[in-house]
């Protein structure tokens, strides 16, 4: 809901749902909103649920904030496991993945800087349903600075 001044404030699990990678991804802000500063997303990862392969984005920073759950993410060749309440920085450059190997949905705060990666959240969800066109992801995929590892 937007307030006079142009804030707003969104409860949990709320705002612009984008169905892409097999996670729940809830946009809860924008570029167009931050001037291109940055872009908010609330994941639900459920139980056992493996995320996205190993990749680098060439365009952006992120930051992990965990919510709920638990975490398994790979960065650059380390592990980490995100409780409630941690926070990992995954610097532009740096091959990354994550996974959720526990019984419990894991919930986690992402902010990317600069904002951008929900054009490529939104090109992905508008791909057509079934078996996708591994040219196309690619595609995609290098039209956002996102390099497969």
């Amino acid at each position: 809901m937007m307030t006079l001044g142009g804030g707003y404030m969104l409860p949990s699990r709320t705002g612009h749902q984008i169905a892409a990678i097999g996670l729940g991804i809830t946009m809860k802000i924008n570029g167009k909103s931050t001037h291109d500063a940055y872009s908010l997303f609330e994941y639900a990862i459920p139980a056992r649920t493996d995320g996205p392969p190993a990749h680098i984005h060439t365009r952006e920073d992120e930051s992990f904030i965990c919510l709920a759950g638990k975490l398994d993410v790979r960065l650059g060749g380390e592990d980490f496991t995100l409780g409630q309440g941690d926070y990992l920085y995954l610097p532009r450059d740096v091959a990354h993945t994550f996974r959720n190997t526990y019984d419990d949905e894991a919930r986690v705060i992402s902010v990317v800087s600069p904002a951008g990666l929900e054009g490529y959240y939104q090109a992905l969800a508008s791909l057509p349903p079934g078996p996708k066109d591994i040219s196309k992801l690619k595609q995609i995929m290098a039209d956002f600075g996102i390099v497969l590892q």
